[in-house]
């Protein structure tokens, strides 16, 4: 139409009527920042030869070495949401890539804890590091109120796509 002002996102439900950005323009930013942090991952993957559950679990054993705190194949199974059979096997991948040890727990001689190699950490930061710093340096360029809102934001959409519709 000639004439008209509507600014419209190819691609998603809702069509922008608003000459200035609005809620959908928003929408669609998030749309399009997820789908890039998904390529990201794809390629994270794909440049470390690990599958996303793989990857996740390495994460979080990252982080709670970080921590300071021992994680127990049951936790990490628990917190991925797999069988005790798929631990054991994304375990064996794990320490066959030589990304995680498998070592007696500290207080109970009966179990194991999952530590990730100091290899493992650097590998990740070596993939990592300079997208992080990336970032980092965008969330920089925020003052305090800006920060606020966008953290209010993302957590009350995080609210809205955790509750199913029944």
């Amino acid at each position: 139409m000639a004439g008209d002002t509507r600014k419209v996102h190819d691609g998603y439900w809702y069509e922008s009527e608003e000459a200035d950005p609005g809620p959908v323009d928003l929408l669609n930013a998030l749309r399009d920042y997820r789908a890039s942090e998904a390529a990201m991952r794809r390629r994270t993957r794909t440049s470390m030869g690990m599958g996303e559950t793989d990857l996740l679990a390495l994460r979080y054993l990252l982080e709670a070495e970080h921590q300071e705190r021992a994680v127990s194949p049951k936790e990490l199974a628990a917190w991925l949401g797999v069988t005790s059979a798929s631990m054991t096997a994304l375990t064996d991948r794990l320490v066959a890539s030589g990304n995680v040890r498998r070592e007696p727990h500290p207080s109970d001689r009966r179990a194991l804890i999952l530590r990730p190699t100091p290899g493992s950490d650097h590998e990740v930061r070596s993939t990592l590091g300079g997208m992080h710093s990336r970032m980092i340096e965008v969330a920089r360029s925020f003052d305090a109120g800006e920060v606020r809102v966008i953290i209010d934001f993302l957590r009350r959409m995080q609210t809205a796509v955790d509750t199913i519709d029944q």
